[in-house]
């Protein structure tokens, strides 16, 4: 019998070595120590070959699902969201074209194929209005959705026609929660009425095109969260909880606002040492690049066109441009917004909070429909049980304490 060595036997099953390690286990490679090298193992080559032969059939499928998590295949189905053509759809529409006349009102009404064209907010329970140097904060939100989660309803069993109606109120509640409860009685628009909370009334055009353009983006992290809690047939409320806790991550809803840190440091320097030294320490740059949009983010394009950027944001984009070669996303986008209108710090973050609240409870309403629970399995990479199968208990045979 031919013996070959560990890295002999990888290249030719192309699997990983803990996958090598698990054939060994289960008796489907012989393996014996290395008479040279008593640390290292030796495989028989008639076995590798053999299950080469049967992993080979099943690589595809193993790299797709291996990588789908991480910008790859899609993993669910969705009649929501696509990204084609570089550039987002809602339900077939071009979200860049709704965005230009559209209220956020009017893309829930899409998303949720509700009858209506226009959802209303007015039947949304009542909150106390938030300091105004508070107004949008997105803690309020997450107390609001947490409360709501532990009384509310469950999706399951009920019908989507009940379920639209319960959006309404959870998206009433969560702007209300935010905003304050003069938002919901005063009626009008979402975008109005944030922009009177923030009293920057100048700018609702820039707040409304930027609610409707952040409305949905396919599976995002936050969406994959909240489709996840919905599909144990948790309430629409614990859903959009799910999803606001998974935005606050500085790699998701928080991107814009660590944008801010970098532009401060250009009031010693100018940007492109900025860009260098952070380029040195191998650091990336929020709010830069987009895996969907590798011709740029159209919706970043979007905002940027209708705002006066600041000197200095434009010289850090032009030096990340030149010396990166990436181009702004949407989160440079809400970062723009908020320090041209002079919003407050958080201002973006709660922004996006309610105009992605829309998405989830889309997603929430799609997943409830399909009545699946969504259980991926893990790939396990840890440390291997014995050969044989045994459980030591060394804890059994410990001696017992004094």
């Amino acid at each position: 019998m031919a013996w070959i060595t560990a890295q002999e036997a990888i290249d030719l099953t192309g699997v990983r070595m803990q996958t090598l390690y698990a054939y060994v286990s289960r008796g489907k490679i012989s393996s014996k120590p290395d008479k040279n090298d008593p640390r290292r193992s030796l495989y028989q080559r008639d076995d590798v070959v053999r299950m080469a032969g049967r992993s080979r059939g099943r690589q595809n499928a193993r790299a797709i699902a291996g990588e789908a998590l991480e910008w790859g295949a899609p993993v669910l189905p969705s009649a929501i969201t696509t990204i084609q053509h570089g550039r987002p759809w809602y339900r077939g529409a071009d979200a860049m074209e709704l965005a230009q006349t559209s209220q956020l009102e009017n893309i829930a009404a899409l998303l949720w194929e509700c009858s209506d064209e226009k959802i209303d907010l007015s039947g949304a329970p009542h909150h106390e209005s938030p300091p105004r140097e508070k107004a949008g904060s997105i803690q309020s939100g997450i107390a609001s959705m947490a409360r709501r989660s532990v009384t509310d309803l469950p999706t399951q069993g009920r019908t989507l026609a009940a379920l639209r109606e319960e959006a309404q109120g959870v998206l009433g509640a969560l702007v209300g929660a935010m905003f304050g409860s003069d938002v919901i009685r005063a009626g009008g628009s979402i975008s109005a009425q944030m922009a009177k909370a923030w009293q920057r009334p100048e700018a609702e055009p820039h707040i409304r095109q930027a609610l409707c353009l952040l409305a949905d983006h396919e599976l995002n992290a936050s969406t994959f969260a909240a489709r996840v809690a919905i599909s144990t047939g948790a309430s629409l409320a614990a859903g959009v909880l799910s999803g606001l806790a998974t935005l606050t991550g500085p790699l998701h809803g928080r991107a814009g606002m660590s944008l801010a840190a970098l532009i401060d440091q250009m009031a010693t320097t100018d940007a492109e040492t900025v860009v260098r030294e952070r380029l040195r320490s191998g650091l990336g740059f929020p709010a830069f690049g987009h895996p969907l949009y590798p011709a740029g983010d159209p919706r970043a394009a979007a905002l940027l066109s209708r705002l006066t950027m600041p000197s200095r944001y434009l010289a850090f984009l032009q030096q990340v441009e030149r010396l990166v070669g990436e181009q702004p996303n949407v989160d440079f986008g809400l970062a723009v917004l908020t320090i041209v209108h002079r919003l407050p710090a958080h201002a973006s973050l709660g922004l996006f909070a309610i105009s992605r609240c829309v998405g989830w409870l889309a997603h929430a309403l799609e997943q409830a429909g399909s009545g699946q629970l969504i259980r991926p399995r893990a790939r396990y990479v840890g440390v291997l049980p014995p050969s044989d199968g045994r459980i030591h208990r060394k804890l059994a045979t410990a001696a017992p304490a004094a």
